[in-house]
């Protein structure tokens, strides 16, 4: 090749701003702790383009989830997770109201957290480009191309 050599400072381009980008103000029906949830991932989320404004419902019933399980956490480590009860036939463990709560709200959360991409399985499926970009691989590769398009 003829020519000057590139140089790092023609060839980078820089990057606008500092990648930050403004969070959503929680939904006013939010309890306090889960608006406490909200103000602790929020910002996170912004960063990673996945809390848009049209998500904020979804996100808030995410957010209500875990504040629901760490309430019902707070009551199991204060009353525990089993009680008993004496019946005809005789004295039986039961499952507290807060060990239903719980698993209620994890259930929840764990629908909701896949919305998001907050477990680390669903942040590489939302991270991904997708089925479509598989099948476009697999494809060039039966037409005998590379699987970045050349030949």
């Amino acid at each position: 090749m003829k020519g000057a050599k590139p140089t790092p400072a023609g060839n980078v381009i820089p990057m606008k701003g500092d990648g930050a980008r403004p969070t959503l103000e929680a939904p006013g029906m939010l309890t306090e702790l889960g608006r406490e949830v909200w103000e602790e991932l929020a910002p996170a989320l912004a960063r990673m383009s996945r809390l848009e404004p049209h998500y904020r419902y979804q996100f808030a019933s995410y957010c209500e989830a875990v504040a629901n399980f760490i309430r019902a956490t707070n009551d199991i480590e204060l009353e525990g997770a089993w009680y008993e009860v004496k019946t005809r036939n005789g004295l039986q463990k039961k499952k507290t109201a807060a060990w239903g709560a719980q698993q209620e709200a994890m259930n929840q959360m764990r629908r909701d957290s896949a919305l998001f991409g907050l477990t680390p399985v669903d942040e590489s499926r939302v991270g991904s480009d997708g089925q479509g970009d598989l099948f476009d691989k697999l494809m060039r590769q039966l037409k005998g191309k590379s699987a970045d398009g050349s030949d």
